[in-house]
């Protein structure tokens, strides 16, 4: 059976306690959209707040230190993610990957620690500009997931999903078109079945991100293998977010 469709708000370095409203507001709404699966990534110092405020939705964190513990100053272990209430967590986002020089051996043993912890992970991938209109952005992906791919993975229909985002889309407000979103998620599926097998590598979702956003969420989760959608901004506000959610839940029940 196939799985909900995944959308996640990522809500970046914004958010104070005042913003726990708009959590709440979507975890109400979330309650009457079971067709869909809906979580948010708080800064981590919402994440135990938005815990316990939820009933339906998922709470995530943005990123893990790949560490247990130890002389790490200001960063996170996945153990302690987990133990403050979150169930899943971002990892290689572009921003991070620009903005703290993170590499795919560092994401990949990321990875391996939040797994370790029983935390489920979302994996982010995308092309800068220069590869797309170099004709090189499947290669591009599909060497960045294989390289950023933890080697302890043994549930990736369970704990595993992939987050396409272009680098050149996010915060632009210009969305990849749904021809290339197709073609990347496509090769995305091909290399997740040779990888883990056809049940597995079928059954993983990959979601879009990418200044996702009310008026175009409809035409991008119609696309060929696109299960969901990583939000930024939009998701700052449950008005704009759930709007988002509605117009996934409206195509999934005509899929239906």
């Amino acid at each position: 059976m196939a799985q909900r469709p995944f959308i996640v708000g990522n809500w970046k370095m914004h958010g104070t306690r005042a913003m726990l409203s708009e959590a709440r507001a979507i975890d109400r709404a979330a309650q009457r959209l079971m067709q869909v699966e809906i979580a948010l990534a708080p800064p981590f110092t919402l994440i135990h707040p938005v815990r316990r405020e939820a009933e339906q939705i998922g709470v995530g964190a943005q990123d893990c230190h790949p560490a247990d513990g130890g002389a790490h100053t200001g960063d996170i272990s996945a153990a302690m993610v987990a133990d403050a209430g979150a169930g899943f967590v971002i990892l290689g986002h572009s921003e991070r990957r620009d903005g703290h020089g993170e590499k795919d051996k560092l994401i990949a043993e990321k990875g391996a620690a939040a797994l370790d912890a029983g935390l489920r992970l979302i994996l982010c991938c995308g092309e800068p500009l220069d590869k797309r209109e170099a004709g090189k952005a499947v290669e591009h992906v599909l060497k960045q997931i294989k390289a950023s791919m933890p080697s302890n993975i043994e549930e990736p229909a369970e704990k595993l999903t992939i987050a396409y985002e272009p680098i050149w889309a996010i915060g632009s407000g210009e969305a990849a078109s749904v021809e290339d979103i197709a073609e990347m998620h496509t090769a995305i599926r091909e290399y997740l079945v040779d990888t883990f097998g056809e049940e597995d590598g079928a059954a993983v979702r990959i979601i879009y991100g990418g200044s996702v956003n009310a008026d175009n969420a409809a035409e991008i989760m119609a696309g060929a293998e696109v299960n969901g959608a990583l939000v930024g901004g939009a998701s700052l506000s449950a008005e704009s977010f759930m709007n988002i959610v509605l117009a996934v839940q409206e195509v999934t029940a005509n899929r239906d």
